[in-house]
């Protein structure tokens, strides 16, 4: 059975491209709803529910400004959460070396591959 993701869990947050690409526009600093959604090809009710994802994740924090009534809502990164997707990363950097020295050997035509990634056998 599957697992049930729960709302508030980052890995679930990040793994949108949209929801990543909110969180990279907000490191440039907090931002207006109408500003953020105008970045996007989608409606604003789909950046909106894309927010309130990031929002009960805790990776971005809400505050309603303008006026009496405050309409207008202003989002702010808060990336304490992604400390843990940060650290789960971590622990695949080892192969990344190998993995980009295999890529640099194949993008200039070498076949002196490295023992943890041998070159495919030829197809009979």
């Amino acid at each position: 059975m599957p697992r049930v993701i729960p709302r508030t869990d980052p890995f679930h947050a990040v793994a949108d491209p949209t929801r990543r690409a909110i969180l990279d526009h907000l490191r440039r600093g907090a931002a207006p709803a109408t500003e953020i959604a105008a970045g996007f090809r989608i409606s604003r009710p789909a950046v909106s529910r894309h927010l309130r994802v990031l929002r009960d994740a805790r990776l971005v924090r809400e505050q309603r400004r303008g006026g009496i009534d405050g309409r207008q809502r202003v989002y702010e990164l808060t990336p304490v959460p992604l400390s843990d997707v940060a650290k789960w990363i971590a622990g695949y950097q080892k192969f990344w070396p190998s993995t980009l020295a295999n890529l640099k050997r194949h993008v200039e035509g070498s076949t002196d591959w490295t023992f943890d990634h041998p070159p495919e056998k030829p197809q009979s």
